[in-house]
């Protein structure tokens, strides 16, 4: 993913694996799902596109059969 590399990764220096991995967990929670905008969730971040789907009703449509 080109905005973590460049938004996390590339910023920062690490001590070990484990810092990397602390460190792109809180990135990916924080700020990529729950700030960042994307174009695909009509410019919403992740947490608000995901609530918007769990507040919004959906209807059921019946299944149709072929042949």
């Amino acid at each position: 993913m080109k905005t973590l590399k460049h938004e996390e990764v590339f910023r920062n220096e690490y001590r070990n694996l484990a810092e990397i991995l602390a460190s792109i967990r809180v990135f990916i929670e924080k700020v990529y799902n729950q700030k960042r905008l994307h174009s695909a969730l009509g410019y919403l971040p992740p947490a608000e596109s995901e609530a918007n789907l769990v507040r919004t009703p959906f209807a059921i449509r019946p299944v149709s059969s072929s042949g």
